[in-house]
């Protein structure tokens, strides 16, 4: 249940669960100098996650296969995965006690299918269509049933 910001407004903030740096966050971080390693020696918890991936525990006890990514997120990484690992931890603690209550998750998650609807993949291509891309929809004429059963199953 995380949306992105046009449908969070439609859906309500109190019917979904949002994690992470915000853009004007993102926007600091980068004007700094963003450091994931030191995101990684001060957050015990990832560390522990991190050494874990490191020491081949996902990998069958392999240490070489996720060691380009353990590279990447110590020395670069680029998507700020570790900056946001903070974050996600702490929402999936909320999302916990959320399902936890029966009640509570039912109305979120009825509330979240109802409100989406406003989202479907037909009004937003639509939409792309006449205010991005300024194209018009080509009509394309369906055979019947009737048209069907005549030429394909003589």
């Amino acid at each position: 249940m995380v949306p992105t910001s046009r449908s969070a407004l439609e859906i309500g903030p109190e019917n979904f669960f949002l994690f992470g740096l915000t853009t004007p966050e993102v926007a600091r971080l980068w004007a700094g100098s963003y450091r994931p390693q030191t995101r990684y020696e001060e957050d015990a918890e990832l560390r522990e996650v991190i050494d874990l991936i490191r020491a081949g525990f996902f990998s069958r006890g392999d240490t070489e296969l996720f060691k380009p990514l353990v590279g990447n997120l110590l020395l670069h990484d680029p998507y700020l995965v570790l900056a946001d690992f903070r974050s996600y931890v702490d929402c999936q603690q909320e999302v916990g006690r959320a399902y936890a209550d029966r009640g509570l998750w039912s109305r979120m998650s009825i509330l979240n299918t109802a409100r989406c609807g406003k989202f479907s993949s037909d009004r937003t291509i639509r939409e792309y269509s006449e205010e991005i891309w300024h194209v018009k929809p080509v009509p394309i004429k369906l055979l019947s049933r009737d048209d069907v059963k005549g030429k394909f199953l003589q």
